[in-house]
């Protein structure tokens, strides 16, 4: 599965790189999707796998703390980028004819670098309201990587400023991001509905339903996880909505984005024919 979802991206930001029929803001926003769960899976699979073939799940104090920050990293990273691509979505519909002064490269590189400036603070405030907490007795960590609610229950000093900073910035991350998306896809909707028609539909539904999609998967793990506790088995139900959204997810996504995707197949072809051609010539 990891190899699946390295191999998936890459070919995805490739493809991107190499297509000049693809260097419009959607794939450029969509490049940068691609890397983002690549590194995201990067941080914690590795780790895992090295950990179920040598039988020895340890990690130090300073590898814990570096994985903690890249995955939160990479988390917000993707959530920011999320509310970009539904952006893009909704003037591409709404305002098609100006959507090339709107969504101008200028513009979709600073949306890009905002979600990074934020994403690394985020992550940094966090990596280091985590590190002045004091760890006692208990150094086991119930979870695969070192997640941070999983570390904020072996802390034995006081974690009230970490619980109220993650209140606070865990909305700015996931609810507001959420609500945006949501409002531009009501406003794509009700922009729709003013002039039905069957063809204006059918490009709603193959512009949109992949981003749906993918904001479906990663915020439907994120929402199962931290708004629906489980009542019986809290620590196998985290593991396992986290497995959704590490592994899963980052490597379902070049495939959700590619199949349906007229231009990310063209542009397959395209390099796939030229890699031959080039082949045939050569012999």
């Amino acid at each position: 599965m990891y190899l699946t979802t390295v191999l998936g991206n890459l070919l995805i930001i490739i493809l991107i790189r190499l297509d000049s029929h693809l260097h419009t803001p959607m794939y450029f926003l969509l490049s940068n999707l691609s890397f983002s769960d690549l590194c995201f899976s990067s941080v914690t699979v590795p780790k895992l796998l090295k950990n179920m073939q040598s039988q020895d799940p340890s990690i130090s104090y300073a590898g814990c703390l570096t994985q903690m920050y890249f995955f939160l990293l990479f988390a917000d990273l993707e959530s920011f980028l999320l509310v970009a691509m539904a952006y893009d979505r909704y003037v591409a519909i709404c305002f098609p004819l100006h959507y090339t002064f709107i969504l101008s490269p200028r513009l979709c590189l600073s949306l890009v670098v905002l979600s990074w400036v934020l994403a690394t603070f985020i992550s940094l405030l966090h990596t280091l309201l985590t590190a002045r907490l004091s760890f006692c007795a208990d150094n086991v960590i119930p979870h695969f990587f070192c997640d941070l609610s999983a570390l904020l229950k072996l802390a034995c000093s006081d974690i009230q400023i970490n619980e109220i900073v993650i209140f606070i910035v865990g909305g700015l991350v996931t609810i507001v991001p959420f609500l945006l998306i949501f409002s531009s896809y009501a406003r794509i909707v009700s922009s729709i509905l003013k002039v039905p028609s069957a063809r204006g539909i059918r490009k709603a539904i193959s512009t949109c339903g992949s981003h749906l999609s993918v904001v479906s998967l990663f915020y439907g793990t994120i929402i199962g996880l931290y708004l629906c506790p489980s009542v019986g088995n809290s620590t196998m139900k985290e593991t396992v909505m986290a497995v959704m959204y590490t592994v899963v997810t980052p490597m379902l996504n070049p495939f959700i984005y590619s199949l349906r995707n007229q231009d990310i197949k063209g542009a397959l072809k395209n390099i796939f024919t030229k890699w031959m051609m080039h082949f045939s010539l050569g012999q």
